[in-house]
Order: C-alpha cells, then sequence, then structure tokens
C-alpha cells in the first residue's frame, strides 16, 4: 500500500513542479525519481547510478530514430512538400468535399511530422481556405487538427509511441499496422463528424497567423511530395507484411527493417528528392537538420526525464507490485493501461509525457498478462490524448492561433482530444477481439 502512495505521491510532485512551477521537465523527472528512490527505500548510494541507467537504456534505443525523424521531417516543412500534399489533396476532393481533403492532409502530414511543426505548418493553409471558401475557421480546421493529434499520439515514429513499442517490448511495424486500423475510424469521428457540430464557433485569427501561402510554382510536385513523406511507413509496412507473409525472411530483413535504418534511408532519399534535387546546397540542407535537432532537444530531455524515473520504479520494485496488483483487478489490461495514461494526462498535460510516464506502469502490466504489446501501445496512445485542457501547450496555441475564448477552446479542442481518446480505446478493444 505504501508503494501505491509513493508513486501518487511522485505524480503530485511533478504536477505541482511542471504545471505550477514551470520546473524544466528533466529537472522535475530528476528530482521526482530521487524523492521516490528515498520513499521506497533505495539505498542512497544506488540512486544517482539509477536514474544513468534510466537515462541511458531508455534514449539508447531511441535517440537516433527520433532525431532522424525530426530533420525527415523538418526537411519536408521547409521544401514545401507539406503544403503541396494539402493543395494536391484539395484540389482533387473538390470545394464541397475540403473537409475530407483536410483529414487526410491532417493524417497524411501528420505521420512525418511533429504536432507542433505540423500545426504551424498547415495554419496558413487552413487561414487561406478560410478566406476563399467562407467556411468557419473551426470548422473546416478542426479535422486536420484531429489528423495531426491522432497520428502523435498513435502512430511511430512519434516519440511516445516509439518508447513505448521498446518499453513493451511491441513490434514497431505491427504496432504501426494495428495503429492505421485504429487511427482511421477514430480520425472520422473526432474529425469531419465531430466539425459538424461546430460551425458556431467563431474565430478571430491574428493577422500574424495568417501569413502569405508559398506560391505553387515554388513547391516540389505532388509525386516527389507523396512519396518522400510516405516513404518510411511504406518501408516499416512492407517489411512487416513481408516477415508477416513469409516468416522465413524475418532474419534477411532484420536489418533493412531496422526504424534506425529505414528513417535513415528515408532521410538520404529525401535529401536528394525535396534538397539537392530542387537547387539547395548540401549546407542549406544540413542547416535545417540542425535546427531541427535542437527544436527535438526539449523532448529528449523529457524521454531522459521519464526514463529515469521508470529505473527508480523498477529498481525499488514498485512496478512489478503494481502490475501485479492492476492484473488482478477485474478490468481489462488494455483499459488499465489506457487509464493510467489518462490520469497522467489530465495530471501533467503532455502526450508525450503521459505516454512516457504511463510506460513504467504498463510495462509489468504486459509482462504479467498475456495482453497484446502492440495493442497496449495504441490503448496507452488513445489515454494520453484525453482531456487536453490549461496545462497542455497545445491547448494554448490552438487558442490563440484561432483567437477564441476559452470556453470555445474547451467546446472544441478538449472536446475533439476526448473523442479522439475515447473513440480510440473502443476501437483497440475491438481489434483486441481479432489479433488477440
Amino acid at each position: 500500500m505504501w508503494s501505491l502512495c509513493a508513486v501518487l505521491l511522485v505524480v503530485v510532485m511533478l504536477t505541482v513542479m511542471i504545471a505550477w512551477g514551470k520546473v524544466q521537465p528533466l529537472l522535475a523527472f530528476v528530482v521526482a525519481a530521487m524523492a521516490a528512490a528515498l520513499m521506497l527505500g533505495v539505498p542512497a548510494g544506488k540512486i544517482p547510478g539509477a536514474i544513468e541507467k534510466g537515462i541511458g537504456d531508455l534514449l539508447g534505443s531511441l535517440v537516433v530514430v527520433i532525431c532522424l525523424g525530426a530533420v525527415f521531417g523538418k526537411l519536408i516543412a521547409d521544401s514545401g512538400a507539406a503544403r503541396r500534399i494539402a493543395i494536391s489533396l484539395v484540389k482533387t476532393l473538390g470545394p464541397a468535399r475540403v473537409p475530407v481533403a483536410m483529414t487526410v492532409t491532417g493524417f497524411v502530414v501528420g505521420l512525418p511530422l511533429d504536432y507542433n511543426v505540423g500545426f504551424v505548418l498547415m495554419i496558413p493553409l487552413i487561414f487561406s481556405l478560410v478566406a476563399q471558401s467562407g467556411r468557419p475557421a473551426v470548422a473546416l480546421g478542426m479535422p486536420l487538427l484531429a489528423g495531426l493529434s491522432i497520428a502523435h499520439g498513435f502512430l511511430p515514429p512519434h516519440p511516445s509511441p516509439t518508447a513505448l513499442v521498446a518499453a513493451v517490448q511491441a513490434d514497431l511495424g505491427t504496432t504501426l499496422l494495428y495503429g492505421l486500423i485504429v487511427a482511421l475510424p477514430t480520425l472520422c469521428i473526432a474529425g469531419p463528424l465531430f466539425a459538424l457540430t461546430l460551425k458556431r464557433i467563431r474565430a478571430q485569427p491574428a493577422p500574424v497567423f495568417q501569413g502569405a501561402p508559398i506560391p505553387e510554382h515554388e513547391l516540389p510536385s505532388a509525386f516527389a511530395s507523396f512519396a518522400t513523406a510516405l516513404l518510411p511507413v511504406l518501408l516499416l509496412g512492407a517489411f512487416t507484411l513481408a516477415t508477416l507473409l513469409r516468416p522465413a525472411l524475418a532474419g534477411p530483413l532484420a536489418f533493412f527493417a531496422n526504424p534506425l535504418v529505414v528513417m535513415l534511408a528515408s532521410y538520404l532519399v529525401a535529401v536528394f528528392t525535396l534538397g539537392l534535387g530542387r537547387g539547395r546546397t548540401l549546407v542549406q540542407v544540413m542547416g535545417s537538420a540542425q535546427e531541427a535537432l535542437r527544436e527535438i532537444a526539449p523532448i529528449l530531455l523529457i524521454i531522459a526525464g521519464a526514463g529515469a524515473l521508470k529505473q527508480v520504479l523498477t529498481e525499488a520494485g514498485v512496478s512489478a507490485q503494481l502490475g501485479a496488483q492492476l492484473a488482478s483487478l477485474p478490468v481489462p489490461p488494455l483499459l488499465l493501461g489506457w487509464a493510467v495514461a489518462t490520469l497522467i494526462r489530465v495530471c501533467l498535460g503532455s502526450a508525450t509525457v503521459a505516454g512516457l510516464t504511463a510506460a513504467g506502469v504498463v510495462g509489468p502490466l504486459v509482462e504479467s498478462t498475456d495482453v497484446n504489446p502492440n495493442l497496449m501501445v495504441l490503448a496507452v496512445g488513445a489515454g494520453s490524448l484525453m482531456f487536453s485542457h490549461v496545462n497542455d501547450s497545445a491547448f494554448w496555441m490552438f487558442k490563440e492561433y484561432f483567437g477564441l475564448s476559452l470556453k470555445d477552446t474547451f467546446r472544441s479542442w478538449t472536446a475533439m482530444e476526448t473523442l479522439a481518446g475515447t473513440f480510440g480505446i473502443v476501437f483497440v478493444l475491438i481489434l483486441s477481439l481479432f489479433v488477440g
């Protein structure tokens, strides 16, 4: 019982430090990890080593993949490929199907791009379409933002799903395939269908956010944009399907199917198709990579801090105890994983932090039950999207960019995120009936 109380105290401590005290997340995690270790009886001399081990173990398997994903997404953004994808979809589907086009755009752009990058990149497109069509900004933009958010919460190579795959020893390719199965119907509900209820909300976006669009003749071709942006997903999906259909290929394809190799190969292709092949110098392309690495650094620090806390809880035996206690409850493990992530999301705000922190609890739960680890990644991902509110930076970005009141932000953004998390776990549970 004391172990559970200690964990709850640590979560409260993290909440106060990050949400109220605005303490840098890495520092907050390290302080919380030390406090947890002392409360749980870990010898003082072993605490620094446990923290260092937790940081190293988690970052060691993730840092290269996450950094490659960041520079890959940055290149897609800077080259105009993401904007070309959006324009092509709108033109192909026609003005009457703009909500569908926005939904597909958000999801496709969200596959390689971090949510914040995709949000800022797509805002000019949303407001330009608002001006052209006369549609309400929130109702028009919500399907796109739902696509960005759901891809960020559910699908590798985004940081939280990728870290969860490592934490519960899931398979990245299988998780990606299952994630697509869950994400698409979830997106339809939380995106275009929910947007139908938002037509009465009136946005007042500041002029500074209504930047002029990049001239179309300066954008890369639609083929190059789509093919390059989707390349890592296509490669991971193809290798996974090949090994599922022909298990004998698992060994020969192990190197090529490794996420590190896939992301590196995709980035090298992007350097040529969206960089050097369009007249940019190697110095310019590498300058974009340096900016991306600076932007991803805070996320890596959050991951490092989560690893420190996870290791302390593991060495104290708390994770195993909680896993055994949770497994004994008359609640499906997937629903428990979702609930843990939801609680942390409400307390700490960040979907990434919620997913990473939940990994320390759901890891032993996966080990002590026969639950599918790939589905557990998705269940936690769904929980990490729940109830975005005033302690979430994405909440404020949406509010300020669209010029909304707090009431309308809760009515639109918070409701969309909650729908995504709720229907996400529903579809995960339905999928579990078929794949175990």
